[in-house]
């Protein structure tokens, strides 16, 4: 697919380099138009080197290939991120006095903007008044994020992280497969309290549940996310339940999945807890506590065997590692036949692989145990092959 980035001269901007870089790497040909004050925060040879294609800015550029109006023509998609307030009121009155502008007057394609400003500036009226003539004319503008801005400033008028913006950008132009559908997905990582301070827990960080979260809301379905710790933001129009132990996260699920067709178990689940964990923070004696553990509920088998609606798809996630008795491919074949769920997504971790990191390499197995499709890429991109994987279960 051929898309148009758009750039703005914001501290944003810097952020659109990883929007960029996530485009390219589910396969898309992506064209950089930023403006010239776009130029004074990140420098031409960066756009040019990630995206393989020449930057220009100015209609005079590149006359004989009357660039000012083929490159709208020719656009599958355009994502303005940043979008400064000068960008959309200069959008918004139909101006044409640079690339950018020209691009957007000229293209058919849909179009996403995500503006980022100070929070004065996107509450002013004019900004508003700006916003609302840009979405009555079909422009599809993302509310930008509340968080720290430049300075000392916090509020709404942030850029939204690269993978919402790619998300809602493709979603203007990809399936909606999953419209009508309720998904239940759990994500992170539980947390078993030995005393007020102290708690067993894992490396999840959530990133693979939340991008399961995000792609699966993108491609139409009501979302409802089960966080457990997370330590990435959920994705922006789904209905987050924060949890922190495997009893809490048992219960969320089981209350929210009644009428779910899909649930996705990509949480990090503790096998196991403290019997009884100390009211008072354990202190330091010289002589080292002896913890009572017990077995945890198994939650994805539980959900496998009760399937709380007909019809009800489960999928669960099997992180492993391997050792002297079998690979993590054995293991997990092994854990497909005793879970009983639809599917079972199996991937390494430890060593940098699986936990904490924006990549993944998994295999999805069916409930046999047999191979259903392997991948590996951006954790975005391996959630939408397990979405794939869903559907053609039917």
């Amino acid at each position: 697919m051929r898309i148009v980035l758009g750039v703005t001269g914001g501290i944003a901007a810097y952020k659109a380099v990883l929007l960029l870089r996530l485009l390219r790497e589910v396969g898309h040909d992506v064209r950089v138009v930023p403006t010239r004050a776009a130029l004074e925060f990140v420098g031409r040879p960066t756009w040019e080197a990630l995206s393989g294609q020449p930057v220009t800015t100015d209609v005079f550029e590149d006359v004989d290939q009357v660039a000012h109006v083929a490159i709208g023509q020719r656009a599958d998609l355009v994502v303005v991120a940043p979008a400064t307030a000068d960008l959309l009121a200069r959008a918004a009155t139909g101006q044409a006095d640079d690339l950018l502008t020209a691009t957007l007057l000229v293209t058919r394609a849909p179009v996403l903007m995500a503006p980022a400003m100070h929070t004065e500036m996107w509450q002013h009226p004019a900004t508003v008044a700006n916003v609302a003539t840009l979405r009555e004319r079909g422009v599809h503008v993302l509310e930008p994020a509340s968080g720290r801005l430049t300075g000392a400033d916090t509020g709404p008028g942030r850029l939204p992280e690269a993978e919402e913006i790619a998300a809602a950008a493709l979603a203007l132009v990809g399936p909606r497969d999953l419209a009508g559908r309720h998904v239940v997905v759990s994500a992170g990582g539980t947390r078993e309290p030995l005393d007020p301070v102290r708690y067993l827990g894992n490396r999840s960080s959530g990133r693979q549940g939340v991008a399961l979260a995000r792609t699966a809301a993108a491609r139409g379905a009501r979302v409802t996310l089960v966080g457990a710790n997370l330590s990435v933001p959920a994705p922006h129009g789904v209905d987050v339940v924060p949890v922190e132990t495997a009893a809490q996260l048992r219960d969320a699920v089981r209350s929210t999945a009644k009428d779910a067709d899909v649930v996705v178990m990509a949480a990090a689940v503790a096998d196991y807890r403290p019997v009884s964990p100390a009211g008072t923070k354990l202190k330091k004696t010289g002589v080292p506590p002896v913890l009572e553990l017990v077995e945890t509920v198994d939650v994805l088998a539980e959900l496998a065997h009760d399937r709380l609606r007909d019809g009800q798809v489960v999928v669960g996630f099997a992180a492993e590692t391997g050792d002297d008795d079998a690979s993590v491919l054995e293991h997990g074949r092994a854990k497909a036949l005793r879970k009983g769920a639809d599917l079972l997504v199996v991937n390494a971790v430890g060593d940098g692989q699986g936990f904490g990191t924006t990549e993944n390499d998994v295999t999805v197995l069916d409930g046999r145990g047999e191979v259903v499709v392997r991948t590996s890429g951006s954790k975005d991109a391996v959630a939408d092959v397990i979405w794939d994987t869903v559907r053609d279960l039917g």
